[in-house]
């Protein structure tokens, strides 16, 4: 298999287990090939927010921002399937409801949605609906753009930094002997970086600050309370950060 074709293939892989976006189907399926396809899952992100840019623009010009704020969430969510919204709930629940590490995974894996996750979802919704509904077409498409490219290299990141938790196998992320390599954080950050260029540099700055540290709590507290990551904190990874870079960049846009 040539070059280009393995990393088309590690895209195709990234998009379909990201979204609901019909793809052609894999010929063949190597078990790695999801970790392998990682450093693409911010490229992703930056599809998923271009959508919802453009349902924002549109909303907009007809509706004004508070509706153009919900429809582009709910576009973002139809597409995504709410894959990262479902591991925010799931996170919220196990975290928040068990007294043991055992029980909070078990929680985690539970299809039911507790309080916890209810109320986590309304916050984190609730917030991006607000902030995105205080800027302008143009601002919010830009946001939302970055928002969702640099949440998943979030994740990237924290698959790279944090172990596996223990008895996390029926997550939705299950590890490979070789995780995430170095280079493949690398090439996951530099494609995340480019929608940055396009916002202000201090509102940019800021809003990756309050991402990072949103991210950087949560993991930690991952790590404390379960032993490290599932699938379930890797999407609230993503989650928590697109919420405090949406904060950041809103604060000063």
């Amino acid at each position: 298999m040539g070059w280009l074709a393995h990393q088309a293939r590690l895209l195709l892989c990234a998009v379909q287990f990201l979204t609901r976006i019909p793809t052609p189907a894999l010929n063949r399926f190597e078990s790695d090939w999801i970790t392998r396809a990682a450093r693409y899952f911010p490229l992703v992100g930056q599809g998923v927010g271009a959508i919802s840019a453009g349902v924002f623009f549109v909303g907009f010009q007809m509706w004004g921002a508070g509706v153009a704020a919900v429809l582009a969430i709910g576009a973002g969510l139809l597409v995504t399937g709410a894959f990262h919204e479902d591991g925010l709930a799931d996170t919220a629940d196990g975290l928040g409801g068990g007294q043991t590490a055992q029980r909070r995974l078990e929680i985690m894996k539970d299809s039911r949605i507790g309080t916890y996750g209810v109320c986590a979802l309304l916050v984190a919704l609730g917030l991006k609906a607000a902030v995105l509904a205080t800027l302008t077409a143009q601002a919010g498409g830009l946001v939302l753009l970055a928002a969702h490219g640099a949440g998943r290299a979030a994740a990237v990141v924290a698959m790279r930094v944090t172990p596996y938790a223990p008895s996390g196998e029926a997550g939705k992320w299950k590890p490979t002997p070789i995780g995430v390599r170095t280079g493949e954080v690398i090439v996951a950050l530099v494609i995340a970086a480019w929608p940055l260029l396009l916002l202000p540099a201090p509102a940019a700055g800021l809003g990756l600050a309050l991402g990072g540290v949103a991210a950087v709590i949560l993991a930690r507290t991952a790590v404390r309370l379960i032993g490290g990551h599932t699938g379930d904190v890797l999407g609230a990874v993503e989650q928590v950060f697109e919420v405090g870079f949406l904060l950041g960049v809103a604060a000063l846009a």
